[in-house]
């Protein structure tokens, strides 16, 4: 098994925390991963995005120009990111800020309306982990276990104890998850 994923939106958004997060959860379950970051001079409101590789053999090449999944945030890395899907793969997005939905009808696509959520729950903060839970849902490549490995490696020890809130915020982004086109 071997998943390539891009992930994109605003800095500020959590793009490269979401990253790092799936990325120590795989190597917490003793996955082959890889993390590779991008981002502007401006990083807090410009765009960002981050590439993982999960994989049970070596990967060898973190540079990608397509993707089995794009978690896409915001409508320049869909513009951007739809057309690198591949034949079959998934996009996940947050319909918020998004004026030009997919388009494809080759891919799986499906809207975790997070922004929303987030904020109707008090949690804006973990809008993120919302997204990444949708994401979870469809391709459980991290157990809960080691997603919480992950928290505990990625998260400064002073913010541990938000880490019951981070998983409750995977959790609501499993139940709010929604097929927007579905092969």
């Amino acid at each position: 098994m071997t998943e390539e994923i891009i992930i994109a939106g605003f800095g500020g958004q959590g793009v490269l925390s979401m990253g790092k997060i799936l990325a120590y959860s795989g190597i917490m379950q003793n996955k082959e991963v890889s993390w590779m970051p991008s981002y502007g001079p401006e990083m807090r409101g410009g765009t960002s995005n981050v590439t993982v590789i999960i994989s049970d053999d070596r990967i060898s090449s973190p540079c990608l120009n397509q993707f089995d999944t794009a978690i896409i945030l915001n409508q320049p890395s869909m513009d951007k990111f739809e057309k690198s899907v591949k034949l079959g793969g998934l996009l996940i997005y947050d319909p918020n800020g998004i004026t030009s939905h997919p388009t494809r009808k080759d891919i799986n696509i499906y809207q975790v309306a997070a922004t929303d959520k987030a904020s109707e729950i008090g949690i804006a903060k973990l809008f993120n982990m919302i997204v990444l839970g949708g994401f979870l849902k469809i391709k459980p490549l991290v157990t809960d276990e080691f997603l919480k490995k992950g928290l505990e490696k990625s998260l400064p020890t002073r913010h541990h104890g938000l880490i019951p809130e981070n998983i409750k915020a995977v959790e609501v982004g499993k139940e709010i998850l929604k097929p927007y086109h579905v092969l």
